[in-house]
């Protein structure tokens, strides 16, 4: 019998180039803008948005770091998203030992309202943060914004954490609890070494979502300026142009280096991330 030749599918190839343009469509509509904004940072045109630029310049670098201005709002950003890290890796990975240790009546409803901030758009967190200090009658100040920051933050930490907590062995947990270890020698030597790589991620993208936060902070910040509002005020001048696209250049190396942090930290986990804001 003679065997029939099967003819290549060539569907599939077609399939695949199509993908891949599609992939690189995704990537280069959302990267594009990003690039314009370095690129601009170097234009000698300091008024307009022209293409091609008419000259490249690294004038604008200098001016912006020869600001005080710039510097001042750069150090209260960094300051309250490492004070946000902080108490967002505290209360996040204790609410996510609570949430997956203990079962109660209302659990589920308790998560929702932990995952709310985010979820929130934050012009609504913004209003009812300042809504609530302004009941306390507590001053717009540093400490203002932290909390604001915090709400959010808190999230993206017990996301990390509740996720590398249901991959971990409940049976390491009850062991250490026949062996005689007590509630915080097990937290200690068993559970914590299993969440360190996990709260890592998280605290690392507590501190990039809140050192380039607006939304929240214009509710929260009073007379206080932070490299995000400064940048916008900035905007309103034509002549500074340059200098907020260097501002932004800036605020893109000082967030991408912990999400990539946090990236290789749970790479190999399939742990949640967390999600932006």
């Amino acid at each position: 019998m003679r065997s029939k030749a099967i003819a290549p599918d060539r569907s599939k190839g077609s399939a695949s180039w199509g993908l891949k343009a599609a992939a690189w469509f995704g990537v280069l509509f959302l990267n594009l803008p990003i690039l314009f904004i370095v690129l601009y940072g170097f234009t000698t045109d300091d008024a307009s948005y022209t293409f091609p630029p008419p000259g490249l310049t690294t004038e604008w670098f200098v001016v912006t770091w020869n600001r005080p201005d710039f510097w001042a709002a750069f150090w209260l950003s960094v300051r309250v998203a490492f004070a946000a890290m902080a108490i967002a890796i505290v209360l996040g990975t204790c609410a996510a030992a609570a949430m997956y240790r203990f079962s109660f009546f209302g659990k589920e409803s308790v998560t929702l309202l932990i995952l709310l901030p985010i979820a929130l758009p934050g012009i609504i967190t913004g209003i009812s943060l300042r809504s609530a200090f302004a009941l306390g009658e507590i001053p717009f100040s540093y400490f203002t914004i932290v909390l604001g920051h915090a709400t959010f933050c808190i999230v993206v930490v017990y996301n990390n954490a509740i996720a590398r907590l249901r991959r971990s062995s409940p049976a390491l947990i009850e062991a250490s609890m026949d062996l005689g270890a007590n509630s915080f020698q097990t937290f200690r030597h068993v559970i914590l070494p299993n969440l360190a790589t996990a709260i890592l991620a998280g605290g690392m993208l507590a501190f990039a979502l809140s050192f380039d936060e607006i939304i929240v902070t214009t509710f929260t910040a009073g007379q206080q300026e932070t490299l995000p509002i400064w940048m916008f005020g900035e905007l309103a001048r034509p002549r500074q142009r340059p200098v907020t696209n260097v501002a932004a250049i800036f605020v893109m190396i000082i967030t991408f280096v912990p999400i990539l942090l946090a990236y290789y930290l749970t790479r190999d986990t399939d742990d949640v991330a967390g999600s932006g804001k």
